[in-house]
């Protein structure tokens, strides 16, 4: 599959599963870690507007800041923060387990997201990820997603006003519940 070249100022669907389908997160405190880095290398330069973590895969959705409000770091290399982070968390995995290798599957994978309608689509599909694969029943009680942040008044790293500004706060938890209806039905993206 062709790569987006991750750009200032786009969206982007980013994802990835480990090597050989192996699992990437063993433990619970290795989904606390895989999101220090995210705080850590991610936000500095793109605004987080939905993730999902699953044993063996991840899914990101979040837009690049433009060159004013990015880390001078990344400003010329968005892309290096991330590997940066996928870097220094698989050299914790593989430490903490008496692993060696690669941990992810080939080059993180992305897929640029063009408008509004796809970015939604996308939320929702992050956000339903763990009932689309079996891991539970009820995408609202799952752990390791941002759903969560969405319904509740605590403060997050998540830019949960962007996403208010496209689906009714309201009627957030509604829109998620008619999806779960059609999920068969969205493409696996």
């Amino acid at each position: 599959m062709k790569q987006d070249v991750i750009e200032l100022g786009a969206t982007y669907h980013i994802f990835n599963r480990g090597n050989n389908k192996e699992n990437i997160f063993i433990e619970d405190k290795n989904y606390i870690y895989f999101l220090q880095l995210l705080k850590k290398y991610i936000l500095p330069i793109a605004d987080i507007y939905a993730y999902c973590l699953l044993k063996n895969h991840f899914h990101i959705l979040l837009r690049i800041k433009d060159g004013n409000a990015i880390s001078h770091k990344y400003k010329d290399r968005p892309h290096q923060a991330f590997s940066n982070m996928f870097n220094a968390y698989t050299k914790a995995i593989n430490k903490a387990y008496a692993r060696s290798g690669s941990l992810f599957q080939e080059h993180l994978k992305r897929k640029r997201v063009m408008d509004e309608k796809c970015l939604v689509q996308i939320l929702g599909y992050i956000h339903l990820n763990p009932v689309k694969h079996g891991f539970t029943e009820d995408y609202k009680e799952y752990p390791h997603s941002s759903f969560k942040a969405f319904v509740s008044n605590k403060n997050s790293n998540i830019d949960k006003q962007t996403i208010f500004n496209l689906i009714d706060k309201d009627s957030f938890e509604y829109w998620h519940h008619q999806r779960v209806f059609g999920l068969e039905d969205i493409m696996d993206l």
